[in-house]
């Protein structure tokens, strides 16, 4: 598999959560409850799945190899993806901070988290999309077979040390059960 495929795979589940998130919004929007695990959950998916797993390769490995083979950080679409990881990292600290009053079934903060969630959506959708049809084609352009295979190495690597064995297949599962539990659907 090439390191681009294992990327977009990764976006797939994004996308699901980014559904789920979205009917979430929804559910706060109408006033609707949604257990507390469910929330910890999508929050750890968040933060260690997207971030630290997903923007890890990323930055760590895809975006130095696309340096290296000429592509420019500042001013091009290295730079433009880095600085739209610093914002999803901004606003998933802005919904952890608005939900951890959700227990206490504080509206307002309902209504923030809502709002925030609209905006995140917004943000890896189209993030996700300028990967997939601008920076990963041009990457399977500028990197040889050798550096490719190179990258998926780095990239399980990454996923044994600092995400832990196993951790994918729970974040799937954690997917599939959110999915049922917000009545969101396969796509």
């Amino acid at each position: 598999m090439k390191a681009t495929e294992e990327l977009k795979n990764e976006h797939h589940g994004i996308e699901i959560m980014l559904r789920v998130l979205q009917a979430v919004a929804d559910r706060f929007e109408h006033g609707q409850d949604v257990d507390e695990k469910y929330l910890s959950g999508i929050l750890d998916f968040l933060s260690i799945f997207v971030d630290k797993c997903h923007h890890g390769k990323e930055e760590e490995f895809l975006f130095p190899a696309l340096e290296n083979a000429g592509v420019p950080r500042e001013g091009g679409p290295i730079g433009v993806m880095l600085q739209e990881h610093e914002q999803g990292r901004r606003l998933v600290a802005r919904l952890k901070d608005a939900l951890s009053g959700h227990g206490s079934g504080v509206l307002s903060r309902m209504e923030e988290a809502q709002v925030i969630i609209t905006e995140y959506v917004a943000l890896l959708s189209q993030h996700i999309d300028k990967e997939n049809t601008v920076l990963f084609p041009m990457a399977d352009a500028k990197l040889d077979p050798d550096k490719d295979a190179e990258l998926f190495e780095a990239f399980e690597r990454l996923e044994r040390e600092r995400i832990g064995e196993g951790k994918h297949a729970e974040f799937h599962e954690l997917l599939h059960r959110l999915q049922v539990e917000v009545g969101v659907g396969p796509r």
